[in-house]
Formats: C-alpha cells, sequence, structure tokens
C-alpha cells in the first residue's frame, strides 16, 4: 500500500506567507522529492487556516517512506529548514499508510 510523509506547517506571521510559499516551491519541495526518492510530491494551502501549508510526499510503501525518513538526507532537510525559518514557522510531521482509493 502507498504511504504518504505530511508536513503541516504553520506560519504564524501573515508577512511571511510569500516569502515560504516561494522557498517551498522553489526550493524546498524540488530538493525533499529528489531526496526522498518519493514517487509525487504536493503542496496544499488550507482554506480553513489560511496560516497552514501542508506537503505531502508520496511513496510506494512504508518501507521506501522509512528509509527516506531515516536517511542523511532527510536530516539535512529539516536542518535546512531550521536554518531558513529559525522562527515564526512550526511544523509537525504525520506518516500516513494508504488503506483504500477509490476512482469517481
Amino acid at each position: 500500500m502507498k504511504a504518504c510523509f505530511v508536513v503541516r506547517a504553520v506560519v504564524a506571521d501573515p508577512a511571511l506567507r510569500q516569502k515560504f510559499d516561494d522557498w517551498y516551491a522553489n526550493d524546498h519541495l524540488p530538493l525533499a522529492v529528489k531526496a526522498f526518492r518519493a514517487e509525487k510530491g504536493f503542496r496544499f494551502w488550507s482554506e480553513t487556516d489560511k496560516n497552514v501549508h501542508y506537503a505531502v510526499y508520496r511513496f510506494a510503501g512504508m518501507s521506501e517512506l522509512t528509509r527516506a525518513t531515516s536517511s542523511p538526507q532527510f536530516k539535512e532537510l529539516v536542518a535546512d529548514f531550521d536554518r531558513t525559518w529559525p522562527s515564526g514557522i512550526t511544523r509537525t510531521r504525520e506518516i500516513l499508510t494508504m488503506v483504500e482509493e477509490l476512482a469517481g
């Protein structure tokens, strides 16, 4: 079954939103997809809470996701985020296993 790694970031200062969005789109997401060897990467801004950003990385299965999040590259990506955003943005991470997918 597919597995997803989800990063939820809260941009506390709305003035940082555009800079964060540009950085994530042009730097972090492409770097992370390549480093993780993820099948795909997706980004979302919440319509419920305009300060919340989600990045989702999809993997073929849990073993591939575990390999990615256990790698030195993962530690480098975390450090890059921390250096670039030392304050004003908090984040949490989730690991999900897909249990069902339906097409409409």
